[in-house]
């Protein structure tokens, strides 16, 4: 019970706020009971222009995610199965992305998105935020791809298949955890992404949802309510990918670290 008082009481302070007026939030205080229901918070959410941010953090996150899926899976799979001795070292020296934080080179990143012609466009934004997902995902896919028996690719190339039919036909299937682990890691990523729009967008039609609630704040103080309301529907999309892929995502994790 104490568990769920800790973990119930932000849920209730954010999700009452939301239902309130900005001068009966200030009365009641977060903790208060709402006196007045009212869903006005939501529809100012959208009139402040969070549709089309919500839009560009789809558009984002979409992207992200599909060049993830194309990447990884290939490269895993290269790792895994591969002949050649130099594959390890790649890999190897591809999974040093994992020690260079975002921060560190976000200078250089916008030196060359800016003459690569990409800044405040979307593109700009996408290929940064995947290539800094890949690793994390080249990480758990590998691991996911080493549980895979050795008989079954035996027993496959016995009868005759080729390397890509493997791939397709017995590896992504029995690859489904992982794979669940990739899409929702990168989703999260790209969804909740905040510096790279930061520093590399500037206009309002290239504004994502993390930097749209600056909307909510003035010079003079914060709209509270409006702010939190803005939060629920920004965190509704991740949350709905996680229930449905939450039993694959553990599996996913349990099996980061292969055989």
């Amino acid at each position: 019970m104490l568990w769920l008082v800790l973990v119930g009481l932000p849920l209730y302070v954010l999700l009452a706020a939301t239902l309130q007026s900005r001068p009966d939030y200030q009365r009641s205080g977060p903790l208060g009971l709402p006196r007045h229901l009212t869903l006005d918070n939501y529809l100012d959410v959208f009139d402040n222009g969070f549709g089309h941010y919500f839009l560009n953090t789809a558009v984002v996150t979409v992207c992200v995610v599909v060049l993830v899926l194309l990447l990884v899976p290939p490269l895993a799979f290269a790792v895994v199965r591969g002949a050649r001795p130099g594959t390890l070292r790649v890999f190897r020296l591809f999974l040093l992305g994992l020690a260079v934080p975002a921060q560190a080179v976000v200078i250089p990143m916008f030196y060359v998105i800016s003459k690569a012609g990409l800044y405040d466009n979307l593109i700009g934004v996408i290929l940064p935020t995947a290539a800094f997902c890949l690793p994390i995902c080249a990480l758990v896919l590998t691991g996911t791809m080493r549980e895979i028996p050795g008989e079954l690719y035996e027993a496959m190339t016995l009868d005759g298949a080729s390397t890509w039919l493997v791939f397709r036909r017995l590896v992504l299937p029995l690859s489904r955890s992982g794979l669940s682990t990739v899409v929702v890691f990168s989703a999260l990523q790209a969804w909740n992404g905040f510096l790279f729009p930061l520093v590399l967008t500037q206009s309002e039609d290239t504004k994502v949802v993390t930097l749209g609630l600056y909307n909510f704040q003035t010079q003079y103080g914060v709209n509270i309510p409006g702010l939190l309301a803005a939060v629920v529907l920004s965190t509704l999309p991740v949350l709905l990918v996680y229930l449905f892929a939450r039993r694959a995502l553990i599996q996913g994790l349990m099996g980061m670290g292969g055989k």
